[in-house]
C-alpha cells in the first residue's frame, strides 16, 4: 500500500509539474490510474485532497486557480519549485540547524528535519551544533493550537480560509472569512494577521480563540498583501504592544506573573493584593479579562469600563 501511495503521489506531482495551465479535478482523475479506480466521486475527492496536502507538506508549491467560469484548477509551476544553488557558509548552516530545533510540534519538526536533509544533499556544509554540545538549553516555540498548521499552509499558499472565532468579550463563536497574511508569536501567544472579507478591513486573530476546523477556500486574494513589517506592526498594535500611557491595577498576591513581568512598578499593599503600574495600549482590556477575579482595574476609568463591559458580556452569554 505504501508503494501504491508513493506511485500515486509521484504521478500527481508529474501531472502538476508538466502542465502549463491549471488542471481540474476531472482532468487529473482521467490522467492517473489510481484515481480512475476510485469507487465513487467522494472516494476520489478524499484521496485527491489527502494527496494534495501530502505533496504540499513535502515542499511542492501547488497553486489553486479559479478560471472565469468558476472552475478550480491546480498546477505546480517549475520556477516556484526549483531549488536555487546553495551557497551557505558554516555560520549560515548553523543558523538553519538551530532554526530546525525551535519547533516543538512533531509535524513541523519532521518538516524542518526533511528540509535540512534536502539542503545538505544539495551541498550545504555541515556545522557543529553548539546548543547540543555545549549547552543544556534548547530553544523552543510552543505551538498548541490545532489551527496553527492549516493557517501556516494557507499563508504560504495564499489560500483564503474560513473558521469560527470567539471574541474575548463573547462566549459564542462567529464565522470569519479571512485572507491570511502571516502568523506572529507575541507574548507566548500566536496571532494571525489577515484581511477580513466581511468587514472589509485587516484584522488580527488570536489562534487560541479559533474553534473548530480551519477550512480552505478556492479563489485568489481580493486585497493586496502588505509587506512583512507592516503586518508585524499590526499584530503588535492589536495585541497590545503599542502603549501610549500607563494603567494602575490591583493584582492578587501570587497571581498574574505575565502581568508582573511587564510592570513598570510594583507595590505590596499588605492585604493580599499588590498594586502594579503597567503600559496601557490597544488590547490591554482583553488581556486583563483573562485573569478573571485576580485583577481589579483602578485607573484609567475608560480601561476599567472596558474590562467591566467584557466581563458582563461573557457572564450574559
Amino acid at each position: 500500500m505504501a508503494i501504491a501511495k508513493a506511485e500515486r503521489l509521484m504521478n500527481l506531482a508529474l501531472c502538476l509539474l508538466g502542465t502549463r495551465r491549471p488542471l481540474s479535478k476531472r482532468e487529473l482523475r482521467g490522467s492517473i490510474e489510481a484515481y480512475l479506480e476510485a469507487g465513487s466521486d467522494d472516494s476520489f475527492n478524499r484521496m485527491f485532497e489527502r494527496d494534495k496536502d501530502d505533496l504540499r507538506e513535502l515542499g511542492l508549491v501547488i497553486e489553486t486557480v479559479e478560471n472565469l467560469d468558476g472552475d478550480t484548477g491546480y498546477l505546480a509551476r517549475r520556477d516556484s519549485n526549483r531549488l536555487p544553488p546553495i551557497t551557505l557558509d558554516a555560520e549560515e548552516a548553523a543558523a538553519l540547524g538551530l532554526a530546525a530545533k525551535v519547533w516543538q510540534q512533531a509535524r513541523l519538526a519532521g518538516a524542518a528535519s526533511g528540509a535540512l536533509q534536502k539542503l545538505r544533499a544539495a551541498g550545504m556544509p555541515e556545522a557543529e551544533d553548539a546548543y547540543e554540545v555545549h549547552s543544556a538549553l534548547e530553544p523552543r516555540i510552543p505551538v498548541h493550537e490545532a489551527a496553527f498548521e492549516p493557517l501556516m499552509l494557507a499563508c504560504r499558499d495564499r489560500r483564503p480560509v474560513t473558521f469560527d472565532y470567539r471574541k474575548a468579550n463573547s462566549a459564542r463563536a462567529e464565522q470569519r472569512q479571512v485572507e491570511p497574511w502571516t502568523l506572529e508569536c507575541w507574548r507566548g501567544h500566536w496571532y494571525l494577521a489577515g484581511w477580513d472579507r466581511e468587514r472589509g478591513a485587516e484584522r488580527v486573530f488570536r489562534l487560541s480563540r479559533i474553534t473548530g476546523r480551519v477550512r480552505s477556500r478556492a479563489g485568489a486574494f481580493s486585497a493586496e498583501v502588505p509587506d512583512v513589517v507592516t503586518v508585524r506592526e499590526t499584530v503588535e498594535s492589536w495585541a497590545g504592544e503599542t502603549a501610549t500611557r500607563t494603567a494602575r491595577i490591583r493584582l492578587r498576591a501570587g497571581a498574574g506573573y505575565p502581568l508582573r513581568s511587564r510592570a513598570i512598578a510594583v507595590r505590596e499593599r499588605g492585604d493580599g493584593w499588590d498594586e502594579l503600574e503597567i503600559p496601557y495600549g490597544h488590547g490591554l482590556d482583553a488581556w486583563l479579562v483573562e485573569f478573571g477575579p485576580d485583577v481589579v482595574v483602578e485607573k484609567p476609568a475608560d480601561l476599567r469600563a472596558d474590562v467591566v463591559d467584557r466581563l458582563r458580556a461573557v457572564a450574559k452569554d
